[in-house]
């Protein structure tokens, strides 16, 4: 959820240096037909509207591969700079999958201060919830984990990683840069 909140924060810094929506349209991003399944995959394994994913099985496995499908759509378009921190943050993302059986372990306090009591309390009882295992000395590369939170009182709160942070700050770099490509092409002088 807390990538959502590239779009808005994105569109508003764009607006602000002057950028125009029309110059999203400019960005050239290839193959944008490769993030649909990755990010269908990712709505039916996790429980974005409710307490329970719509596919509860397989969990593992398919966000690997909802991972390598967007890995592989970042390398065709690493021309795009932005395209090449949200690979970074894609990587470190991926990297902790891997490394805890295509689960990331999360932070039973960064999740409570986000205000999510329900996942904090499964991780609690069963040791791993949906896409996220319970952080512990067992669980690797826990500094890349969900440690880092949105405080409940803000919309869309959530617990996040570093390489969910750095997808954040890239998508709204991304989102900027398109906004000034309007003005950049119709423009040469500015």
């Amino acid at each position: 959820m807390l990538l959502l909140l590239a779009i808005p924060i994105g569109l508003l810094a764009g607006l602000a240096v002057g950028g125009r929506l029309s110059g999203l349209s400019k960005l050239s991003l290839r193959f944008t037909g490769m993030l649909l399944p990755a990010l269908l995959i990712q709505l039916l394994i996790f429980p974005v509207f409710s307490e329970h994913a719509v596919l509860p099985f397989a969990t593992a496995p398919l966000h690997i591969l909802s991972y390598v499908l967007i890995s592989i759509w970042i390398l065709l378009n690493a021309r795009i700079l932005p395209l090449l921190l949200l690979g970074v943050g894609a990587i470190s993302n991926f990297v902790v999958l891997l490394t805890n059986g295509g689960f990331m372990p999360a932070s039973i306090a960064a999740l409570q201060r986000a205000g999510l009591d329900f996942p904090a309390e499964r991780l609690l009882q069963e040791g791993v919830y949906s896409n996220l295992i319970l952080l512990s000395e067992t669980t690797q590369l826990n500094f890349l984990g969900d440690i880092l939170y949105v405080p409940k009182w803000i919309p869309l709160a959530s617990a996040f990683s570093i390489g969910d942070l750095l997808i954040l700050l890239a998508l709204i770099w991304l989102i900027v840069k398109g906004m000034r490509l309007d003005g950049k092409r119709t423009n040469k002088a500015a």
